[in-house]
C-alpha cells in the first residue's frame, strides 16, 4: 500500500533521486530517464482520455477510453518495475514486474480491434478526432520510453526486464490501432501523400 503525507521531501535538492531499492542515483540516470519517460507516457494517455469526451456504453471510443484506463495501471506496474532493479537470485513474484501476460494482452487487443480496420495504402497521418490526436502524441511518448529502456537495458540487462521492452513495443502499436479506431474505424485517416507538396 502506497502512502504519500508529503510531497515535498527536499531529499532531491542535489540532484539526485531514490529508487525503489533506496538507493540514491542522479536524476538523469538512465534508469530514471526510462521509468520517469514510462510516467509520461501516462500522463500522456490520461491527456488522450480528457481530450476523448464522453462515449455513448458500448460504442468503439466507449471501449478504447476504458482499454485506456487500465493500461494506465500497466504503466504503474511498469515505472515500479524499472524502478526497482532485479537483483541477483531474486525470486519470482517477490517484486512487481510486468509480465509476458500482460505483453499477450496487448497482442490480442491489437488483433481484436485490426479485424475491423481497412488494410493501410500508407502511413497515417498524426491526428483526426481529439481522441486520435490524443492517441498519437502518447504513442510518440511512448516509443521514446520503449528506446530509453533499451539503452538501459543495454547498459543494465540483468537488472532490467526484458519484458519491459516487449511491452511498450506493443503498447505503441496498439495505440496506433485505437487511434485509427477513434477515427471512425479508419475511414476518418488521413494518409500521407509522399512529395504532395514539392511543385507547390
Amino acid at each position: 500500500m502506497v502512502k504519500l503525507n508529503r510531497i515535498y521531501t527536499r531529499t532531491g535538492d542535489d540532484g539526485t533521486t531514490g529508487l525503489g531499492t533506496g538507493a540514491r542515483v542522479e536524476k538523469d540516470d538512465p534508469r530514471v530517464e526510462a521509468y520517469g519517460t514510462v510516467d509520461e507516457s501516462n500522463a500522456a494517455i490520461g491527456q488522450a482520455i480528457a481530450m476523448a469526451g464522453t462515449f455513448e456504453p458500448g460504442t468503439p471510443g466507449a471501449r478504447v477510453v476504458k482499454l485506456l484506463l487500465e493500461i494506465q495501471h500497466d504503466l504503474f506496474d511498469l515505472g515500479a518495475d524499472l524502478c526497482v532493479p532485479i537483483a541477483v537470485g531474486e525470486a519470482s513474484g517477490a517484486k512487481l514486474r510486468i509480465t509476458e501476460g500482460q505483453v499477450e494482452r496487448m497482442e490480442r487487443l491489437m488483433d481484436e480491434f485490426n479485424e475491423e480496420l481497412a488494410a493501410l495504402t500508407s502511413f497515417v497521418l498524426p491526428g483526426g478526432s481529439r481522441l486520435a490526436a490524443g492517441l498519437h502524441m502518447a504513442r510518440t511518448v511512448v516509443r521514446r520510453a520503449e528506446r530509453l529502456v533499451v539503452t538501459l537495458r543495454r547498459a543494465e540487462a540483468k537488472e532490467t526486464s526484458e519484458a519491459a521492452v516487449r511491452y511498450l513495443n506493443r503498447l505503441s502499436d496498439l495505440l496506433f490501432v485505437m487511434a485509427r479506431v477513434a477515427n471512425d474505424n479508419g475511414a476518418s485517416d488521413v494518409l500521407w501523400v509522399p512529395g504532395v507538396n514539392r511543385s507547390r
